[in-house]
């Protein structure tokens, strides 16, 4: 009776420690998770930001009037690559800081999307045409990235709510992650490559 006892009471101390470490692995997962599928819209916000100069060192020589708009989506450009460059999965101001300056970036390139098609000798460039290939492709996959992410995140947020693993990563300190959101309606669409 009294091993019986023994066991009985040293039952929970055993299971209990166990039960922590794995609730705090599983935690520790999901975090990685997000963090690595943030990893991901990286890559692909990179090569998207790689593509757009030689864009607009196409589109310059065709464009010569429309000085203003090449600019400026050099300098939206920069402001997402320098966004891309600060962003921290695990920092919310910069997430939003990221999406913002992407928000941007769309908005100018569709103008310089709207704007070509006064120049018809740019819609029918080899060169115009291969980026145009490579930035559509792209911009599926930014788009592709981003809802992994925003999966990852939901799935890391779901396990620090829930019970009993909110109390584990109440104790570890675990916080909410931030989704990669559009904060504009009008910013929602899609960038729209054609020349």
């Amino acid at each position: 009776m009294t091993t019986l006892l023994i066991i009985l009471l040293a039952l929970p101390i055993i299971i209990l420690p166990i039960l922590v470490i794995g609730i705090y692995n599983g935690l520790v997962r999901f975090r990685n998770r997000y963090k690595n599928a943030f990893a991901q819209i990286d890559v692909q916000l990179k090569r998207r930001h790689d593509l757009i100069p030689n864009l607009v060192e196409t589109a310059k020589a065709f464009m010569k009037h429309e000085r203003e708009t090449l600019e400026a989506v050099i300098q939206a450009r920069n402001a997402a690559a320098a966004a891309r460059e600060q962003a921290d999965a695990g920092n919310a101001s910069s997430i939003q800081s990221l999406a913002s300056a992407e928000a941007g970036l769309g908005g100018v390139l569709g103008r310089l999307f709207a704007l070509s098609e006064s120049y018809p000798e740019l819609r029918s460039n080899q060169n115009v045409l291969q980026l145009q290939e490579e930035l559509t492709s792209t911009e599926s996959k930014v788009a592709f990235a981003r809802q992994s992410y925003n999966d990852a995140v939901m799935h890391f947020n779901n396990k620090i709510e829930t019970f009993p693993s909110n109390l584990i990563a109440g104790m570890f300190k675990f916080v909410p992650a931030t989704s990669f959101e559009v904060s504009d309606d009008a910013e929602r669409g899609s960038v729209q490559v054609k020349f």
